[in-house]
Order: structure tokens, then C-alpha cells, then sequence
């Protein structure tokens, strides 16, 4: 392969070709002829033969330049080509975005965001992957990703789209079978189903009197889709700890109801994360605002701090 710097002697070259003259083409690219001369010189010496004729009068190309000259016309072309590509993609929104968000985040909330943006911006595809993993933005190729939880990569350009809180939950008929847990410790004859992308201690953390208390609660089922957890609570399998976004709509409907408000800290951040701040695409940028905007209202459509808790089955 060639090195760098003989890739523009080549590109050098091309244009005395085309303008038959070393000044015309030292005008053109802004440098000395001297400097053009000198690097069309070292192309010759680099390769073995003679490219140009040169006089005082005129430069002609040797039937080796010409051929020299076909390639680096292909060259330039392409450079060309790519420039005006670049160009055309700063003009609008346009051109593919990749995504990756958690499960049940995407199938409840993301979708339909993605529904609206994309009626805005019919230049714009959607390439949506999910996973409650946190993926790498850079190696997974992707341009946003969702995240929810406390962000610890500071190299990243966050997005703060909303404030949800951690809830613990169970179905009515659970409660009535083994009873509401009144004291975090009452959890410890209880069936406390784990998320296993949390380690068990931040998962059952609580407000204690003298600090933080992390109750080493235990359960005959663990799963690392959160979807899949929030299934098991409502078919009664035992106590789940969720964000509020997932399980508002049963709670609201007493298909779930909530036990020991207000004695744990589980607020957490929903963020659109992107790589770059510098020369970001247009159309991340237009995805990233239109996020802002879409989820201002998030907040109010999950369950408040105060909520009361709902009448159990007897």
C-alpha cells in the first residue's frame, strides 16, 4: 500500500496533468511550484520512469504517465464523490439511525416514539436492537442508545429524558396469600424474585435508620429480562422490584399493588446516550431533541411518589 503522503503527490500529478502546468496546478492546490515539482519528482523515482516531459515552454505526459494518470483520475473522482456525499448528509435529516434500549422500555415507550420521529423525518430509517445488557455505544455501531439507571461513562454525550423510581410489587392474590410486608425484614419469609443484571444487595436496598440496609432477600426465581419479571409478578409468583413505567398500568388497574413506599431510594435517570458531541449527524441530533420533548411529560404518566396504595382482594 502506499504511503500517505504519495497518495496526494499522486493527486498532485493528476492536476498538471489536467492543466498542463506546474504553476497552474501549484496555483490550484495553493502551494509552491517548487513544492509540486519536488513531490511529481519523487513519484518518478518512487516508481522508476519518467511521467512527465518537461520544457521550458510546455509539459507533456510519457506514455507511462498516461497511464499513471488513468488511476489517479479514479482517485480523484472518488474523492470527489465522497465530499459531495458528506456534504448532502449535513444538508437534512437523512440516512439510517441505529438504537439499542432495553426490552420492555422499547415495547412500551420507545416504539411509539419512534412512530412519531419517523413521521417527522421521512428521510430518516430506524434500526431499533433491544437488550437490557448495557451495550457498547462504539463496538455495537450504534448512534443512541437508551439507558436507565446511574450513568458512569463520562466520555459519552447524555440525554436526560426522564425521572422514574424503582417500586417494589407483587400481585393482590400473592398478598393475600402470604400477607404485606410491613418492615424491609418482613421480606425475608417472602418470595423476592431477582433481576440478575443487579447484584442482590443494591436490588433489596432500603432506607435504614443509621444509613442505607440491604436485606439479604431470597427467592425460587431469577431472570435477566426485566419483562419476564414483571410477567411472574402478575401470575402471583412473588415480590418484584421494578421501575414504575412498567408496572403503572397494572397497578392503576389492581393487577399489582405496591408495598413499602417510601422506605427505599430507588429514583432513577432515563438517559438517550450518544458517542460524540463534535460533528454529530444531523440526524441524531433531530432524534436526540425530538426525545427531549417527546418524554417531558414521562413522569406524570408513572406512578407518583404519593400514590395510595391500592384495596387488596380479601
Amino acid at each position: 500500500m502506499l504511503p500517505l503522503d504519495d497518495l496526494s503527490s499522486l493527486a498532485l500529478f493528476a492536476q498538471v496533468v489536467r492543466l498542463r502546468s506546474f504553476s497552474a496546478a501549484a496555483r490550484e492546490c495553493k502551494i509552491a511550484k517548487s513544492a509540486v515539482s519536488r513531490r511529481v519528482a519523487r513519484l518518478e523515482d518512487r516508481f522508476g520512469v519518467r511521467l512527465l516531459q518537461r520544457s521550458t515552454r510546455a509539459v507533456s505526459v510519457t506514455e507511462e504517465g498516461v497511464r499513471v494518470y488513468e488511476h489517479c483520475a479514479a482517485l480523484l473522482a472518488a474523492a470527489v464523490a465522497a465530499e459531495r456525499v458528506a456534504g448532502a448528509a449535513g444538508e437534512g435529516v437523512r440516512g439510517t439511525l441505529r438504537i439499542n434500549a432495553p426490552v420492555t422500555f422499547a415495547q412500551l415507550h420507545l416504539a411509539p416514539a419512534i412512530a412519531s420521529f419517523l413521521a417527522q423525518q421521512p428521510g430518516v430509517d430506524v434500526s431499533l436492537s433491544t437488550d437490557d445488557p448495557i451495550v457498547d455505544i462504539v463496538e455495537g455501531g450504534f448512534d443512541v442508545t437508551i439507558r436507565i439507571g446511574r450513568l458512569r461513562d463520562s466520555a459519552l454525550v447524555a440525554r436526560k429524558l426522564a425521572t422514574d423510581r424503582l417500586v417494589i410489587c407483587a400481585s393482590p392474590a400473592y398478598l393475600a396469600r402470604k400477607g404485606e410486608p410491613v418492615t424491609p425484614a418482613d421480606l425475608l419469609r417472602h418470595n423476592c424474585l431477582h433481576y440478575t443484571l443487579v447484584p442482590r444487595d443494591a436490588e433489596w436496598r432500603f432506607r435504614g435508620k443509621d444509613g442505607p440496609l440491604s436485606v439479604p432477600a431470597r427467592g425460587n426465581f431469577e431472570a435477566g429480562n426485566g419483562t419476564v419479571l414483571h410477567r411472574a409478578a402478575l401470575e402471583g409468583l412473588g415480590l418484584a422490584v421494578l421501575p414504575s413505567f412498567m408496572v403503572a398500568q397494572d397497578v392503576a388497574a389492581g393487577r399489582l399493588a405496591l408495598v413499602l413506599e417510601g422506605q427505599r431510594r430507588g429514583e432513577i435517570g432515563i438517559y438517550a446516550v450518544a458517542a460524540h458531541r463534535r460533528q454529530m449527524p444531523p440526524r441524531v441530533r433531530a432524534f436526540l431533541d425530538f426525545l427531549s420533548g417527546y418524554f417531558r411529560g414521562f413522569a406524570r404518566e408513572t406512578i407518583p411518589k404519593s400514590v395510595a396504595r391500592l384495596e387488596r382482594s380479601r
